[in-house]
């Protein structure tokens, strides 16, 4: 059953019986084999076929919502024996907002150190991916904005907040001002992230509300092409001061707080809203409010 409950969700998330069957590791055919016989043992059609996979049926979400809660059960229990057998061992799958990778190593480094025998893997996504691959049992754990949009059910640490500065080139306009205003970064050449994410929403809010239109004439999902882009001289960013602060930036690049208002948001680390948690997440989120005991980010 829990062998078959791991297709569906795989399943669900492809929303193609080739990609799942990939996925999964097996050939299409077990993996339609499976979901029949699932289907017949609970006695529902779980999924709308056609000539191709058309979605789920209202019992197929609803034993969905059952499904990752079985096969999330399962995997603590699993963690759980190995934990006891051997020690903390593993790999912990982590999905971060891309102005919060710049973070990260302050927990993926002492973790590691404290168990050696964790592995990591980080993947850049947006604030909504992150979510959804934490529901579909895709990721561990997140890094993602708390405030403003609709988190669901699950355990928060907060982190830090992030306050934004304009980076810009010494001698473009603005760089000889000790703080600007959202209302006069909208008169600059941009370089932002692109709409989709939660980072670019909040910019164009204060900008909006300080009377200003952002006009970027180029956009990226990746703060490194942003900075690269600021460096030409020809472009301006709006960057949280944590992810600035850790490109190390040279002498000819200024730093520069916008006030009017001095905004701010909450970013911290998202989990299941499960108890028991695995132990490879309860030990993550020990070390995600130690950082927060420790250092001020």
């Amino acid at each position: 059953m829990i062998d078959k409950l791991e297709f569906f969700i795989a399943l669900a998330n492809e929303k193609h019986f080739g990609r799942a069957a990939e996925e999964c590791g097996i050939s299409q055919p077990t993996l339609s084999a499976a979901i029949r016989q699932l289907e017949d043992q609970l006695g529902v059609m779980l999924v709308q076929r056609g000539s191709r996979f058309q979605g789920l049926t209202p019992e197929g979400q609803r034993v969905l919502e059952w499904a990752r809660r079985i096969v999330g059960d399962a995997r603590t229990m699993r963690e759980e024996m190995r934990a006891a057998r051997r020690g903390l061992s593993g790999h912990i799958r982590l999905a971060a907002i891309p102005t919060a990778l710049a973070m990260l190593s302050r927990i993926t480094t002492p973790f590691q150190e404290r168990h050696p025998g964790v592995t990591f893997s980080i993947v850049s996504r947006n604030s909504l991916q992150v979510l959804s691959m934490l529901e579909n049992l895709e990721i561990d754990a997140g890094i993602t904005y708390l405030e403003n949009e609709p988190l669901g059910r699950v355990t928060t640490v907060p982190l830090y907040a992030e306050r934004y500065n304009l980076i810009t080139a010494a001698g473009s306009p603005l760089s000889d001002r000790d703080d600007v205003t959202w209302r006069e970064i909208g008169d600059l050449r941009l370089c932002l992230l692109t709409a989709d994410m939660q980072n670019r929403r909040i910019i164009n809010r204060h900008l909006t509300e300080a009377g200003a239109t952002a006009h970027p004439t180029l956009e990226s999902n990746s703060m490194i092409v942003l900075f690269s882009h600021v460096r030409t001289g020809r472009w301006a960013s709006i960057m949280p001061r944590n992810v600035a602060k850790s490109f190390g930036f040279p002498v000819e690049i200024r730093m520069i707080p916008i006030v009017e208002p001095e905004a701010h948001h909450l970013v911290g680390l998202v989990a299941p809203y499960r108890e028991p948690f695995t132990p490879l997440v309860s030990a993550l989120l020990h070390e995600a409010r130690v950082l927060v005991q420790d250092e001020e980010l």
